[in-house]
């Protein structure tokens, strides 16, 4: 039953975030199904609702539907890592070079990779949450709430494709840290273009593992 503390939020919110955390934690893994009859039962809610609450997480790209199918998790594969990667790529690389054109360097992208850097130097899944704040920080650096917006459902299917990859170690902290600072230094020196190209090669190596990790 879905507390009091989550009925102020709303309980169509408040259920979408639970089984959301559920999906990017491995809870609930890929093609694992969520009917609405189960979500209904599970938090103790009207049927409307359940609908609704999946409903968000089938626009956000967490659940996929088909014809005559209930609402699934979505099952990652090679081709879906690849996407989501060269679409965050293609946005990150906007914003690093529109903050070089006035080498800005946004508080929050120093703040986490400091957090990276901080890290034991080998592969570890702490990673993940800071490396994705840094990101976050580029896109929001550019002060385009829509952008902004658009980005942050990029990042649910990039967690959702470190959940559904059992190891989540991809590459060595101050690896990931030195590869950040040398695309802030970049931002920092007006040089879009060497910022841009850095990100490409950074994003392409985390794509290139996790593509190599759903085959193993």
């Amino acid at each position: 039953m879905i507390n009091s503390a989550l009925d102020i939020v709303g309980v169509v919110e408040a259920t979408s975030r639970v089984l959301r955390e559920r999906i990017l934690n491995g809870t609930l893994p890929g093609d694992a199904a969520v009917t609405e009859a189960w979500v209904s039962a599970e938090f103790g809610i009207a049927r409307p609702s359940a609908k609704a609450a999946i409903e968000q997480l089938v626009a956000s790209g967490l659940l996929v539907r088909t014809a005559h199918r209930s609402a699934r998790v979505a099952a990652i594969d090679a081709d879906m890592v690849r996407d989501v990667y060269r679409t965050r790529a293609r946005m990150e690389s906007m914003a690093l070079r529109e903050l070089a054109v006035d080498a800005r360097i946004p508080a929050a992208a120093i703040a986490a990779n400091d957090e990276i850097s901080a890290l034991p130097p080998r592969p570890d899944a702490a990673t993940v949450d800071p490396d994705i704040r840094f990101h976050t920080a580029l896109i929001d650096g550019i002060e385009s709430a829509r952008t902004s917006r658009m980005y942050r459902t990029l990042l649910d299917e990039t967690r959702l494709c470190m959940a559904q990859v059992q190891d989540r170690r991809l590459l060595d902290a101050h690896d990931i840290a030195a590869q950040h600072r040398a695309i802030l230094d970049a931002v920092r020196d007006h040089d879009g273009d060497l910022a841009s190209r850095l990100l490409h090669d950074h994003l392409g190596s985390a794509e290139e593992r996790l593509v190599d990790a759903l085959s193993d």
